[in-house]
């Protein structure tokens, strides 16, 4: 487990500079206003404690900053969280950043009014563990906004408009294909298991159609499912 999480580290890490750029665009055009839009309407209201899982380049980060709610946001890619620093710092935003794995929390139990996480549980080894961990990390009657696409059966040569290397392609897909999440089909399978843990749980299947807007961004053509789970 400790060899494919540094694996995992390392491909994301490779990644780092190319992905702030994409997200740095993408915040400041249309597809950044319908995420905002988004936890306006499914955060609860007031100010909130929220962690954002999987940050990367500090997206969610900077857009629930700009929010009023005290954001912290946790990587396992040391360079994520330089770029996710450097970002907002440029936006004079206050979130805070940790590296941390998304599977074993260091955080008290009910800490966190919200978790928000996005593309980052199809590549983790061990997603029943994060959600135990995320489970127990939230207040009662917290939410867990979780985005991401059931890329299990997916190759990514074939379904990715991101500008990444051959190589890149291919680290990306034999990572996918090592681990067990990609045998399940998802959000279905998400969703039953949230329910077996004491989540309530609403499903969305596609929102690409409002956050995919930006072709300068260069999404992938899988839908992007939300999984907004209460406690």
């Amino acid at each position: 487990m400790e060899k494919l999480n540094r694996r995992i580290e390392n491909y994301w890490d490779n990644r780092s500079a190319a992905m702030s750029k994409i997200r740095r665009l993408e915040l400041n055009g249309v597809d950044g206003a319908a995420w905002r839009n988004i936890f306006k309407k499914n955060l609860p209201e007031g100010k909130l404690k929220i962690l954002d899982v999987g940050t990367g380049t500090g997206f969610f980060a900077a857009i629930l900053s700009k929010l009023g709610h005290k954001v912290i946001g946790i990587d396992m890619s040391a360079k994520m969280l330089g770029e996710a620093e450097k970002n907002l710092r440029e936006l004079k935003l206050p979130a805070e950043f940790k590296k941390m794995n998304a599977q074993a929390l260091d955080f008290d139990d009910e800490t966190f009014d919200a978790i928000v996480t996005r593309n980052l549980t199809w590549t983790l080894p061990d997603v029943k563990a994060a959600y135990r961990e995320w489970y127990r990390v939230l207040k009662f009657g917290g939410v867990l906004m979780n985005f991401d696409s059931d890329y299990g059966d997916k190759n990514f040569s074939s379904c990715s408009k991101t500008k990444i290397t051959s190589a890149q392609i291919s680290e990306c897909d034999a990572i996918k294909n090592s681990l067990a999440i990609s045998s399940r089909r998802r959000p279905m399978w998400d969703a039953g298991f949230l329910e077996g843990i004491n989540f309530s749980v609403r499903l969305d299947e596609d929102i690409s159609h409002i956050v995919h807007r930006d072709n300068r961004c260069g999404y992938d053509s899988v839908p992007l499912f939300v999984i907004h789970a209460v406690k």
